[in-house]
């Protein structure tokens, strides 16, 4: 009976114990699991032990963003001081150009130098008013003085001569007039010192007032001539740097505007400066001692592109005038000799890709430099219209970089215009060249060509 009872329970799937047994159910889900797992750990290990392409893009720049400076302004001026005390009113505007003897402004005992004016259009004054408003700046309040100055001209010039009372003051040489000083007016290039430069502390003093002044008093500020400069303090690496420029162009921060003018290294104390002269825009920055201004070093511009990416390409070397024009397009390319089956010898037209022409050493001709894919080693050209022949052999080298536009590596040829320890700059329109926003190897030795990458 027992035996019995052991038999049935074996049948119904149950161990000595009385427990059903376990048994290992595979599913679709398990299965499709189990593989994506390992297609996810195989594939981190072929990434890992895999080397790794980067491309970069092409872009047009320069090998370094050009220098900042604060430079000080240095011009011929002179302070004009009053003849005599009393009331100023004055007859043209800050920044304005004068002819010598013309009225710069009156001082008199009372607040208004006439007592008749002239009648000034309406609309004129308006016109004024409404293109200083437009053009307001409230951190320059100066220029307030200047729009009151210049309608108080307006209405001086049309008044009546014998109604004027007290002193006119007039200015003794042609120039252009400035109500403000700062001290600097009578600095020398050779008396410079590095404090002179520290534009923190700078202050500039407003002349114009609607009180009384002494006589003797600073009036205004007549400058003289149309030349300035500008001085820079420069370390000793910049001014050799420097030194072999004989002119500069100077991008004026505050406006955007470009000037160029002759450049030349001086010694004041145990400092180096650098003076750039001008002889044009003075009177738009006759109010600046101080001008933020950038020095145009970087002048060669390009295809800016990493040094790790050019690599040299061999080439055959061929004398130009072998070459011809045939094929069905009319492409350049060279006659080969040919020898066929029964010993004849025949010329055939063969295609190239030639990537330069560079004149050879000794000056009498130049050199094809051809892609080798065309032509073999012992090839033998013939020069048409002669019996010259060339001898397939010679080589030369190009420098050039890995585009990859298309997904596979191209040979692409470049010419370096200029190169620091990082970049090069190359030329533009090259054949067989580069173009902006085209992709590149970023290191050119980590690929050969045709490799595909993508």
């Amino acid at each position: 009976m027992a035996e019995k009872k052991r038999e049935f329970s074996k049948k119904q799937g149950k161990n000595k114990g009385g427990r059903p047994r376990r048994f290992f159910n595979l599913n679709i889900g398990t299965v499709i699991f189990g593989a994506l797992f390992l297609y996810m750990i195989l594939s981190i290990i072929i990434y890992a032990a895999t080397d790794h392409i980067t491309s970069c893009q092409v872009l047009a720049g320069t090998l370094s963003q050009n220098e900042t400076y604060t430079a000080l302004v240095l011009r011929s001026e002179e302070v004009v001081p009053a003849a005599a005390g009393g009331y100023v009113n004055y007859f043209v505007e800050d920044s304005a150009k004068v002819g010598k003897n013309s009225p710069i402004c009156g001082i008199s005992q009372n607040p208004d130098l006439s007592t008749e004016t002239g009648q000034q259009d309406p609309g004129e004054i308006q016109g004024q008013a409404s293109a200083f408003s437009k053009s307001f700046d409230s951190s320059s309040f100066y220029d307030v003085y200047d729009f009151k100055y210049k309608l108080n001209g307006m209405l001086l010039s049309q008044a009546d001569p014998s109604s004027l009372s007290g002193t006119i003051c007039q200015a003794s040489r042609d120039g252009i007039v400035a109500y403000s000083i700062d001290g600097y007016e009578s600095l020398k290039e050779e008396d410079l010192t590095l404090e002179d430069f520290q534009d923190k502390s700078y202050r500039r003093e407003n002349l114009t007032t609607e009180g009384q002044i002494q006589a003797g008093a600073p009036l205004y500020r007549l400058i003289q001539g149309e030349t300035w400069s500008i001085v820079i303090p420069v370390t000793e690496d910049e001014a050799v740097r420097l030194s072999s420029r004989q002119t500069m162009e100077v991008n004026i921060l505050k406006d955007g505007q470009s000037l160029s003018g002759p450049l030349v290294l001086f010694t004041a104390g145990d400092q180096k400066y650098v003076k750039i002269t001008f002889d044009s825009g003075l009177v738009r920055y006759c109010n600046d001692r101080f001008l933020d201004v950038e020095l145009v070093t970087n002048t060669v511009t390009g295809l800016k592109l990493p040094l790790s990416a050019v690599v040299t390409k061999e080439f055959y070397t061929i004398p130009s005038e072998m070459a011809v024009e045939g094929g069905a397009n009319g492409s350049t390319g060279f006659l080969k000799e040919v020898t066929g089956e029964d010993g004849k010898v025949t010329s055939s037209f063969v295609e190239a890709s030639i990537y330069a022409e560079i004149p050879e050493e000794n000056g009498d001709g130049s050199l094809y430099y051809v892609e080798m894919g065309s032509l073999a080693d012992g090839d033998v050209l013939v020069q048409p219209d002669s019996n010259a022949r060339y001898t397939v052999g010679q080589t030369g080298s190009l420098e050039g970089v890995y585009c990859v536009n298309r997904g596979y590596a191209v040979f692409r040829r470049i010419i370096v215009l200029e190169q620091d320890e990082e970049y090069c700059i190359a030329a533009t329109g090259t054949d067989y060249g580069l173009v902006q926003f085209d992709y590149i190897v970023e290191n050119g030795n980590s690929v050969n060509e045709e490799d595909i990458l993508y």
